[in-house]
């Protein structure tokens, strides 16, 4: 993708300004870029004395978690749907109703 194919989109995390330039559509990128603003505001909110840096740090932290929660989440799904197939097509073989 060449850098004419980019958009350059602004904005404002931790109080903030951002220019991304990406390859998403502005809305989307702004839509990420108010989640991660609301971690960090988050993040400050729970102790005053925090340096913004580190609040940054913090609320990468907390969505990286909800990521990999997320990812096991979608993970265990996958495996129940994947059972259940199978499942299904051994009864299917068998000739027995759904259960």
């Amino acid at each position: 993708m060449s850098p004419a194919d980019r958009n350059v989109v602004t904005v404002h995390i931790g109080g903030d300004e951002y220019a991304i330039r990406t390859p998403a559509p502005p809305e989307y990128t702004r839509e990420l870029a108010g989640y991660v603003d609301r971690a960090v505001h988050e993040v400050l909110s729970k102790s005053a004395l925090l340096q913004p840096h580190k609040a940054a740090i913090l609320a990468a932290l907390a969505l990286t978690d909800e990521l990999f929660q997320a990812r096991a989440e979608l993970a265990r799904f996958r495996q129940a749907v994947a059972a259940r197939s199978e499942s299904l097509a051994a009864e299917a073989e068998a000739g027995l109703p759904p259960a």
